[in-house]
């Protein structure tokens, strides 16, 4: 296992569909009250640009989403049904919406439970994850098996998109991991 180091813009300038699955292993890391939490991320989703149905930007650029649109490296965070936050990194170059949902890390299951454990909110959006003191991703060189799936939750898309194989979770019955 290497140093881990903190993710730097050039990370970040890849699509959504391909960063995904580059992010399970990678650590996600907290600065709350001083204390510096570090946990891995298990799994993610890919929401990519105004076709995608399931994503947020598919019916164009708002207030809301206005964020999607930037350069790579950034948190789009959002309330969902008014209750829990969720996290999702924005990736790829600036004009184009996409994002990746941090759906779970090590120990907790469900994007919800993790912006909770983590105090994880609307005040964090638009975070520069690259030079955040608060929030950021290091690589520490460990590498995932994984398994591809269709998103879940979102009913409202179009076939197409509801079947797309865009989440990814660590695969835990195999060899987990090597380190690079």
């Amino acid at each position: 296992m290497s140093k881990p180091k903190k993710l730097n813009e050039d990370f970040y300038n890849d699509s959504a569909v391909n960063l995904a699955p580059k992010l399970l292993g990678k650590l996600l890391c907290r600065r709350v009250d001083g204390e510096i939490k570090k946990i891995r991320i298990t799994e993610t989703e890919a929401y990519y640009g105004e076709q995608d149905t399931a994503c947020h930007a598919h019916k164009g650029k708002t207030e809301r989403t206005k964020i999607m649109y930037r350069n790579g490296g950034v948190a789009y965070i959002y309330l969902c049904y008014g209750i829990h936050y969720m996290l999702n990194i924005v990736t790829g170059v600036e004009g184009f919406p996409e994002a990746v949902l941090i759906r779970g890390v090590e120990g907790l299951i469900g994007p919800g439970r993790l912006t909770k454990a983590l105090k994880i909110d609307k005040t964090l959006n638009g975070e520069d994850l690259v030079s955040s003191e608060l929030l950021w991703i290091e690589d520490d060189g460990y590498i995932p098996n994984y398994d591809a799936t269709p998103r879940v939750g979102i009913n409202y898309a179009t076939e197409e998109y509801k079947n797309i194989q865009w989440r990814f979770i660590v695969n835990n019955s195999q060899n987990k991991h090597q380190y690079v």
